[in-house]
């Protein structure tokens, strides 16, 4: 493992390799272009050479002077002077005129003369006129060989100017330190380039290698997908620069989410608030759509420097649910051991009367007290098909005798309603719990429970004779965390401030109610107080008609997570 830890600290970073690439790139370019530039200059100087030796030659070929002496019997002792003086005007290096036998009648060193010339003349002597590289007396030289013409037009002598190789070389020097110049201004500026890119690299790869970038991203990206809570990334103008699979399943996000403002998806506001203002405390509960979240955003910062903001998510739909399905059994139970109280002082007074020998007596009381509780029973049931429906409402029919609340059920729950007990169970129990909380502290505690279709739809409302709703709390009864409980009677409340427990079970009753394509209205009871009313159509509604209904509608319980 220490072997490997060593070999992985001497990887050298994305930033260096780039940068070591980017030098051998830039020194590859500079150098042949250097190469191709000194090859060039070379050529053109050569070819230059060639056209100034023709030049010349020409010239020298058509002068009358030329042609004049040829005419003479010692034509060198004319020639020779002239073609010096036009070697040193020109600037070559050697003029050769020659007869057409190739003897010389000038040369730069006078020993040469009459004496015959190292060279090809190609056709020259045919009239035309012949170039070549060629090592001669003088060494390797570009030289021309141009025919004389007297008079009448033929070639009477040639003439061969030449620039050696060496004095070529020596003008080009200029040329060949102008290039190099150039060259190594461009490497200079080709490294300084390469820095600047490898800095700037280095910054965003924070130093990294190559097999640790990519062993980063392949535990990143299992990491991403393998956990079980939502994960979305936003950057610090609320785009979404990453999220993973399970936040695309519980917010039901389009696959272009990437870069898209987080508030442009369609969510419910309170969570847009929550994820894209910061304004969660640790662990807030929201509804997105028909689930339940438990959403957490948190600022993200790098070195010093905010980079957006994380947010995770947690499904508790499903947890919230059988919570509230507990808490429903808890108040069962509790119904019954209320029952099993009064059951108890009903056998202990029946005794009683029997002991004293009123068996007659005692006897009235228990038919009375069987036939009031059976007829409750028989109500019930009649009323309510489904039986953990009716269990419910028997339960707390119990607790509001023993609390000395006045419970009234009316209406009908009929056979086959395809509504599921569970969901039922969750709205009638949340409530009924919420009114027998609101008039427990009441002079007069009556409490009205309703069961009605209307249509296709099943209507279930709940009314007390508690405080009911001011306009203030009625106007905040959909913000995230009110709660009944933090106030000393009514359904009307204040924010819960994070408290555990609270804010759910309104939130659940309208999870339901969207479900089922229905939703969740609030008013004034008959009874004097608040009045909650769940519309429940007797068709699941799922897609886009239940998404439409999560959105905030005047009246009714939707967005933000509110307290029960």
């Amino acid at each position: 493992m220490r072997h490997n830890a060593d070999v992985e600290r001497r990887e050298p970073s994305v930033a260096r390799q780039v940068l070591l690439l980017q030098v051998l790139v830039v020194l590859v370019l500079v150098v042949s272009s250097l190469a191709l530039a000194t090859i060039d200059a070379r050529r053109d100087a050569r070819l230059n050479a060639t056209e100034r030796a023709v030049g010349v030659a020409s010239t020298l070929a058509d002068s009358p002077t030329l042609v004049t002496a040829l005419a003479t019997a010692t034509p060198s002792a004319t020639i020779q002077p002239y073609a010096e003086r036009v070697r040193a005007d020109a600037e070559v290096d050697f003029i050769t005129v020659m007869s057409l036998d190739l003897l010389r009648y000038s040369h730069p060193d006078p020993d040469n003369i009459g004496k015959r010339f190292v060279g090809e003349v190609g056709n020259a002597r045919e009239g035309e006129v012949f170039t070549q590289e060629y090592a001669g007396t003088l060494g390797p030289s570009m030289r021309a060989v141009v025919p004389v013409r007297d008079a009448e037009g033929a070639v009477v002598a040639l003439v061969s100017v030449g620039i050696t190789v060496a004095s070529i070389d020596r003008s080009l020097r200029d040329d060949l330190v102008l290039i190099g110049v150039s060259a190594l201004l461009v490497l200079l500026a080709g490294l300084l380039g390469a820095g600047l890119v490898s800095r700037r690299l280095r910054r965003q790869t924070h130093g990294m290698g190559e097999r640790e970038m990519t062993r980063m991203y392949e535990y990143y990206s299992a990491v991403l997908h393998a956990v079980r809570e939502g994960l979305l990334l936003l950057d610090v103008d609320g785009r979404v620069q990453l999220v993973n699979d399970e936040a695309r399943r519980l917010l039901d996000l389009p696959d272009d989410v990437i870069g898209r403002h987080f508030d442009a998806l369609g969510l419910a506001p309170g969570l847009v608030l929550a994820a894209v203002g910061h304004t969660t405390q640790a662990d807030d509960l929201y509804l997105a759509g028909d689930r339940l979240l438990l959403v957490s955003s948190a600022p993200a910062a790098w070195e010093g420097r905010a980079v957006g903001a994380v947010v995770t998510l947690r499904d508790h739909t499903e947890l919230r649910a059988v919570t509230g399905e507990l808490d429903v059994v808890r108040g069962l139970t509790e119904s019954l051991r209320s029952q099993t109280h009064e059951a108890a002082n009903r056998l202990h007074t029946i005794v009683s009367l029997i002991e004293m020998g009123r068996a007659e007596e005692a006897v009235d009381f228990a038919t009375e007290e069987l036939q009031i509780a059976q007829l409750l029973t028989d109500r019930v049931v009649g009323a309510v098909g489904d039986p953990v429906v009716a269990a419910l409402l028997l339960g707390k029919t119990s607790e509001a005798v023993e609390r000395g609340i006045d419970l009234s059920i009316t209406g009908e729950l009929p056979e086959g309603v395809d509504v599921p007990a569970r969901d039922l169970v969750t709205v009638l129990g949340n409530l009924v719990d919420n009114a027998f909380d609101a008039v427990v502290d009441r002079p007069e505690r009556r409490v009205g429970v309703r069961l009605e279709l209307v249509g296709d739809a099943l209507r279930i409302v709940v009314g007390d004779s508690g405080p009911g709703l001011s306009e203030e709390d009625a106007a905040h009864v959909l913000d995230r965390g009110w709660t009944t409980k933090a106030s000393a009677g009514g359904v009307a409340g204040g924010v819960a401030g994070g408290v555990a427990g609270r804010g759910v079970g309104l939130a659940l009753v309208n999870q339901v109610a969207v479900r089922h394509g229905g939703a969740v209205s609030v008013g004034r009871s008959e009874l004097g107080g608040a009045e909650f009313a769940v519309m429940l159509r007797t068709a699941p509604v799922t897609g886009p008609v239940a998404a439409a209904l999560t959105g905030p509608v005047a009246g009714s319980v939707a967005g933000p997570v509110v307290s029960s």
